[in-house]
């Protein structure tokens, strides 16, 4: 059971097949700390952490050949969110993913749900969302079609 005093948290495992590439990328593109990184003794990372304020995830090095979603419209439909406290960072991070090679699936727009949002796809095919939504949150809905 998890309450104030043993919180829970949640973070994202990335396998990619260059992943010590990904790291160094990841760290360019979207401004990522790597916190921790040990290698696998084969040119690889067996374990490697990766923030940005209280986000955290971990990568590594994908030996097994995990399939990867491939986009079916605009997006693979799934992917990582970060939350961000401005739509000035979202501008900073997608200006500076694009210009670090990444793929524009969603340009910076406002949406009906009060998220100021771009998504991308890194080198490896994963899709990055950056926003400012917070989940959790009490959010407005701007569209016609609210849900009671």
């Amino acid at each position: 059971m998890t309450t104030a005093e043993t919180p829970a948290f949640l973070y994202a495992q990335i396998p990619y097949r260059d992943a010590p590439a990904a790291l160094r990328w990841l760290e360019h593109a979207f401004g990522l700390t790597t916190t921790a990184e040990w290698p696998d003794g084969e040119g690889g990372i067996q374990h490697a952490e990766m923030r940005r304020g209280d986000a955290v995830f971990t990568v590594f090095t994908d030996r097994a050949g995990y399939d990867r979603a491939q986009p079916r419209g605009e997006s693979v439909g799934l992917g990582l969110v970060f939350a961000l406290g401005s739509p000035a960072e979202v501008d900073d991070i997608f200006r500076s993913a694009v210009a670090a090679g990444a793929e524009v699936v969603f340009e910076p727009t406002d949406t009906e749900w009060g998220n100021y949002r771009c998504r991308v796809r890194d080198l490896e095919g994963y899709e990055w969302t950056f926003g400012t939504y917070k989940p959790g949150e009490p959010q407005e809905w701007a569209g016609d079609d609210q849900v009671d």
